[in-house]
């Protein structure tokens, strides 16, 4: 028998249960249960929790990451009343809260330019930091059933000996390795880099490598961009007094870099920060810009894996008065892939005198811009050693900081972004509702390949994408989700 049209043995419905009432002719999802629903968007409110003390005592070099193997953020520091030991506390997120374990050393040596990532291939965490005379790593382990850790054996990261600093790590899940960047005191200040593996509870770096030779090198920064697989450290090349930036490939035990880059040319820029965006892939860099009065400024680079290179947008300032971050490590931006927004934070001195209140701002990319929403603060007294990680698990950011105001205690606070969410994923639409349908009632659903007739206002030849709210739209949301194409007013080619 010749088919003309649809082949009415390949089915091309879905008979499903309704979870909520579904509306004819409008875009369906299907839900983990099976069941399925109309889009629908809700607001998230813009929420700031209160800050609760990690360690009652004088605390440095704060540093932090998100443990998503058991949901956990660990907090690094150095605790300078227990010989400025490196010390660890895990924490707990519940609502807009966090509570805390009980601390416990690292190691027994100087915790200095502590930072901290999470080995998501390997399920550890995986510290740097300087004990005095070289730079160190250890890795270490977290038991959710009582928030401590256990850690591997400690390791130099440099073959030289001398007062190295300004460390940052980041994971590049590319390759499953880490990357530590970190100025050498052994070789004259200038930046490096190695290459981390762990295995089990140990980790081996490979040989180092020069990023930034015959300079002076200052607060670097590292992010990885998982969109090319390339990570991209920033620092101040305090031998110049300018922001620069280049672009590193991982292979194997070793990394190599492409031509570095200048983002500020009239600093020397300081305090960096920088973090990547996943939606946009962008990579922005926050930092005091020595040569625009102290002020706040961000600036977005794009990465082009082809030559390992990095070109920027124009500089935007966040903050028109004299701004810190903290002054020796990376740390104070993070992105939150459920708002799709960067947070980060700063100390603000706007309104003079010698007080630097904890500030936060969000930001979002589009392009090569970057714009900021106005400013949060979280402790109006002096801060210092501010970190930033991002909970996976309950979408929220949590900012680990030193009180000036208190003694100089530990604490940490939880923030929530404000926006708008969507029950759309990028996997989840399976079509147009037939029919409509009661909650728990059965639904007929045109799927891929059916043609749903009961639309309206679509152009014939037009493809169109599912918007957040449910509706269709001929341009892409965020998530992209195609919808299908037009075949007239009230016919729609299901996804294509």
């Amino acid at each position: 028998m010749r088919i003309i049209g649809n082949d009415p043995s390949i089915p091309r419905q879905e008979h499903a249960v309704a979870s909520g009432a579904l509306t004819d002719g409008k875009a369906v999802t299907v839900n983990a249960d099976g069941t399925v629903s109309v889009i629908s968007e809700s607001s998230v409110t813009q929420a700031i929790g209160s800050a609760i003390t990690f360690e009652s005592a004088r605390v440095a070099y704060i540093s932090a990451t998100f443990d998503s193997n058991v949901n956990r953020v660990v907090v690094v520091y150095a605790d300078t009343e227990n010989g400025f030991y490196l010390t660890y506390v895990v924490g707990t997120v519940s609502s807009n809260s966090i509570s805390f374990g009980t601390p416990g050393v690292i190691s027994s040596s100087e915790g200095s330019y502590a930072a901290v990532t999470f080995d998501s291939n390997a399920n550890k965490v995986v510290i740097t930091w300087n004990n005095g005379t070289r730079p160190r790593a250890v890795v270490g382990t977290v038991d959710a059933s009582d928030n401590s850790m256990t850690f591997g054996s400690e390791i130099n990261i440099t073959s030289g000996s001398g007062q190295s600093g300004y460390n940052a790590i980041a994971f590049d899940s590319s390759t499953n390795k880490v990357v530590i960047a970190f100025r050498d005191g052994s070789a004259s200040n200038y930046g490096r880099a190695v290459v981390g593996t762990v295995s089990g509870t140990s980790i081996s770096v490979g040989s180092e490598v020069y990023f930034a030779n015959s300079q002076s090198t200052e607060y670097v920064c590292i992010a990885f961009d998982s969109n090319v697989n390339r990570v991209v450290i920033g620092w101040t090349d305090a031998t110049n007094q300018k922001g620069k930036a280049i672009v590193g490939e991982v292979s194997g035990t070793s990394i190599t870099f492409g031509t570095e880059a200048i983002y500020n040319n009239a600093g020397p820029a300081k305090f960096q920060s920088s973090v990547f965006d996943s939606t946009n892939n962008k990579i922005a860099i926050f930092y005091h810009d020595n040569g625009n009065s102290d002020h706040g400024t961000a600036i977005v680079g794009t990465v082009d894996s082809s030559d390992d290179s990095i070109s920027f947008g124009t500089a935007a300032v966040f903050n028109a008065a004299t701004t810190y971050n903290t002054p020796n490590r990376d740390g104070q931006a993070v992105y939150d892939t459920s708002a799709k927004k960067i947070v980060f934070t700063y100390m603000d001195r706007s309104g003079g005198g010698t007080t630097a209140s904890g500030t936060l701002k969000v930001a979002e990319i589009s392009g090569t811009t970057i714009t900021f929403d106005s400013a949060v603060t979280y402790e109006s007294g002096n801060t210092d050693y501010t970190t930033t990680t991002f909970d996976s698990n309950s979408n929220k950011v949590v900012i680990a900081f030193e009180d000036s105001g208190d003694s100089e205690h530990g604490k940490g606070i939880v923030f929530q972004v404000g926006y708008t969410a969507t029950t759309l994923t990028s996997e989840n639409y399976i079509g147009i509702s037939r029919s409509g349908a009661a909650s728990g009632a059965g639904a007929i659903i045109d799927t891929q390949g059916a043609i749903a007739d009961n639309l309206s206002g679509l152009t014939a030849g037009q493809s169109y994408f599912v918007q957040t709210d449910g509706t269709l739209g001929t341009t892409a949301a965020d998530p992209s989700v195609f919808a299908g194409t037009a075949v007239s007013a009230t016919k729609l080619i299901v996804k294509g």
